[in-house]
């Protein structure tokens, strides 16, 4: 039981069904209490398949993660291709996916009754990993064309950003339940308030909105991409690279 599949098709597989599981017990039980043991007995393999695949758990619910996090991007990058292709829109499908999938909220608002003692490490990842993608260049061209205000910088339009984003993530859970708005809505509110922090105002011609339009999904669809190949370096699919 213990042998990987000859076919690589049949070891993806498998991988991918581990995660399955993976996502399951750490929903349930919290990152601490779910061991490799636990996930290969429901799983039906031995212990020693699952090292096969990755030499820790910390590797295995990386890899896990970034299955999330692939899924998500794509599922955002299917809804803008809707319209419009805005920043705005852009961040309120941000929040919105995020706010719907229990891994990727735990993980960005470090939630410590799933991730444990991941939490940190986790949190610290998602927030540089989310930064790192392209962001400001995204923000070069939205300021070219006038989409955001001039007399911020892209680095200064990426940090109002990121704290609008995880400012309302964060503190959303901590208020009282009447003040507490649902997840549409908060992500509504995201979108709205980074639209009104970032936004020089007034309406943008139309060749600076496509423009706009086709800058937004060349981002997404360089995240989908990169998303893609940190998921098949954790999979085992793709090598990495230094």
């Amino acid at each position: 039981m213990g042998r990987p599949p000859q076919d690589a098709s049949q070891r993806l597989a498998r991988a991918h069904h581990i995660l399955d599981i993976a996502g399951d017990l750490i929903l349930r039980w919290g990152y601490d209490k779910t061991t490799v043991e636990d996930i290969a007995r429901r799983a039906g393999v031995a212990k020693g398949t699952i090292y096969l695949h990755w030499k820790t758990r910390e590797e295995l619910f990386a890899a896990l993660l970034r299955r999330e996090r692939v899924e998500m991007i794509i599922e955002v990058r299917r809804r803008i291709r809707e319209g419009p292709a805005t920043l705005r829109e852009l961040l309120r499908l941000l929040a919105s996916e995020t706010l719907s999938r229990p891994l990727i909220r735990a993980s960005v608002l470090g939630d410590s009754e799933v991730l444990g003692r991941l939490t940190r490490q986790k949190r610290d990842r998602t927030a540089g990993a989310e930064l790192d993608a392209g962001f400001r260049g995204y923000f070069d061209t939205l300021l070219e064309h006038g989409a955001l205000r001039s007399d911020l910088s892209s680095a200064e339009h990426v940090t109002t950003l990121a704290s609008v984003l995880y400012g309302f993530l964060s503190v959303s859970p901590m208020m009282p339940a009447g003040y507490r708005p649902a997840d549409e809505r908060l992500a509504e509110l995201i979108a709205d308030t980074v639209g009104r922090a970032l936004e020089p105002g007034g309406p943008t011609p139309a060749a600076d909105a496509r423009a706009v339009a086709r800058a937004t999904l060349e981002y997404v669809d360089a995240v989908v991409e990169a998303a893609r190949r940190k998921l098949r370096v954790s999979l085992g699919s793709e090598e990495s690279t230094p």
